[in-house]
């Protein structure tokens, strides 16, 4: 249903949208606005991704909330939100390859966290610059 409010012509049409509303980061600066303290990280990976990739480095302090409760954690107005999270909170969500994580990032925008955005290429161009990564230990 092309021209429809709320349908779109498949995944490449839903993400354009999507990011058409994100001012998008690259990893670099990422990690300079959490390193500085002015945003929180949140990897919204699955544990077993996580596990086979790696991860953000701790001392960043990178929240992990996988995809499906999301904007449950971090919406201040729900029983299930993270203690101290606010709309106005600067979040940059990451994921494997940068496409999940413009889809969260659109939906928390939606739900009034406006400073909400994501990271060009995810965690694989992050740890592929060379920035801060740990490695989970096997369970």
């Amino acid at each position: 249903m092309s021209g429809v409010a709320g349908h779109h012509d498949g995944i490449d049409a839903l993400l354009a949208d999507a990011r058409s509303r994100l001012s998008r980061i690259t990893p670099t600066q990422a990690w300079r606005e959490v390193r500085d303290g002015t945003a929180r990280l949140v990897d919204i990976r699955p544990a077993a991704q996580r596990a086979a990739e790696g991860e953000v480095a701790g001392v960043l302090d990178p929240w992990v909330i996988e995809r499906n409760v999301l904007e449950w954690r971090l919406d201040p107005r729900q029983q299930a939100s993270l203690p101290g999270v606010a709309l106005g909170d600067r979040v940059i969500v990451i994921c494997q390859e940068g496409y999940t994580s413009s889809l969260a990032a659109d939906s928390l925008r939606s739900i009034g966290i406006e400073r909400a955005t994501d990271v060009v290429g995810g965690f694989a161009a992050w740890r592929d610059l060379g920035l801060p990564v740990a490695r989970l230990r096997a369970a």
